[in-house]
């Protein structure tokens, strides 16, 4: 319904950012990484949004990038986290950060997060995964880019992959951006490098 807002920001405070746009002020909900990344008040930002519709109340969430979005869409997505928990963990980690978490099967990292016990974490790195390997076999049968080669399925290269997955990048997309690169560095590094290669194209 909202992909974005954009106009000058007049009122901040913890968790929330208030955007002025033709004379409407939209109050967008908010992680900490993206308040950090906001102008001072009295200037132009943009949010990037997710509409959250209960029965007793619209919630917009604003987001710096879209990739923080899209993580957040599908954090949210999994049972047992709701908006709340959603916007904790993106507070605490980045969402590069969450989806490496995914990627490594590594759930002990979201317990950092509050409101995030073990097993809501083991919970979203299963299911994050699940829905990765699901999105990878509807798009041509993997992470295999029909000119790039293959991804060696032990190596940094697919971890960046479903990574890049988790922030909304087709694979198949993802893996022939990945490919290009050297799949000995590290997957902070592939997945850094194919962010700035694809931008914030989703």
């Amino acid at each position: 319904m909202l992909y974005s807002v954009t106009g000058e920001l007049i009122h901040t405070e913890p968790g929330l950012a208030v955007i002025s746009c033709g004379g409407v002020g939209f109050k967008c909900l908010t992680t900490l990484n993206t308040q950090r990344q906001l102008p001072k008040v009295g200037e132009k930002a943009r949010l990037y949004t997710h509409l959250h519709v209960r029965e007793d109340a619209l919630d917009l969430f604003g987001f710096a990038t879209l990739s923080e979005m899209h993580c957040f869409q599908m954090l949210t997505g999994v049972s047992g986290v709701g908006p709340k928990v959603g916007l904790g963990i993106l507070s605490e980690l980045s969402s590069e950060q969450v989806a490496m978490s995914v990627a490594a099967g590594d759930s002990k990292t979201l317990t950092r997060a509050p409101g995030v016990g073990p097993k809501l974490a083991q919970r979203i790195v299963l299911e994050l995964a699940d829905k990765v390997k699901k999105m990878a076999s509807r798009d041509d049968g993997g992470f295999v880019p029909a000119e790039a080669g293959v991804v060696s399925a032990s190596s940094h290269a697919a971890e960046a992959v479903k990574a890049l997955s988790v922030l909304g990048y087709a694979p198949a997309d993802a893996a022939g951006v990945v490919a290009k690169l050297d799949s000995s560095l590290p997957v902070e590094e592939l997945i850094r490098l194919s962010l700035k290669e694809m931008g914030s194209r989703l």
